[in-house]
């Protein structure tokens, strides 16, 4: 369920409050048990967040880093969230930080829960890589699933792609979805009004009582 809903003018106000508010999170996280995980998601909308996140001062050493969902592809690869992570995110004051890929890992799996888990969300209504008509979607959005990490291929999805599962994701200490755009609100607001979870696999996520905090601007 949104339990938040935080709105900005602009995609720089958005991505300063969020890299401000989850740099906080990683803060007491490492206060509280020494160390910290945070999952984020690839994509165009999270590049300035990144960025803005990456000159935020914390104890980075003592975070890990990790994906919510994975194209299966070489990091070589435009398309490689890791990539853009390497590029955007793991620089500045963050370049101490310790980034966990999925794909090729077979440790992947095994990853802590984690602190901050950051969604995305397609106008097809997909997050992380919970496409509609995805050959494993069912078993990525069973609550009572015990895979953490599965392989998933759908019409939407172009590669192959690896996700965390829906138990997993739940399990974060903090969750957000981070949306930009008039239509991402209308997906929204369309996902908010109906039940069918195949249809619109964000509706996983958002009819869970666990609370989402939004993050959006037009």
């Amino acid at each position: 369920m949104i339990s938040v809903r935080n709105i900005f003018a602009n995609p720089a106000d958005l991505a300063e409050s969020l890299a401000n508010d989850v740099a906080s999170c990683l803060r007491d996280a490492i206060a509280e048990k020494g160390t910290a995980v945070l999952a984020v998601s690839g994509g165009t909308t999270p590049q300035k967040f990144f960025e803005a996140l990456s000159k935020k001062k914390s104890d980075w050493s003592k975070v890990s880093v990790t994906l919510v969902d994975e194209r299966m592809v070489d990091e070589t690869s435009p398309r490689s969230n890791a990539r853009l992570v390497k590029q955007a995110l793991i620089q500045n004051e963050a370049t101490k930080a310790k980034f966990v890929p999925l794909f090729q890992n077979p440790n992947a799996a095994r990853i802590a829960p984690f602190d901050v888990a950051i969604l995305g969300m397609g106008n097809d209504g997909h997050t992380a890589s919970f496409f509609p008509d995805g050959t494993t979607l069912a078993e990525a959005i069973n609550p009572a699933t015990k895979i953490a990490l599965l392989e998933i291929s759908a019409p939407g999805s172009g590669e192959p792609r690896l996700t965390f599962t829906l138990p997993k994701l739940l399990a974060s200490a903090h969750l957000i979805l981070h949306m930009q755009g008039q239509d991402k609100w209308a997906t929204l607001e369309k996902a908010l009004g109906g039940d069918d979870k195949m249809e619109m696999p964000v509706r996983a996520v958002l009819q869970n009582q666990t609370p989402v905090q939004l993050y959006w601007c037009p």
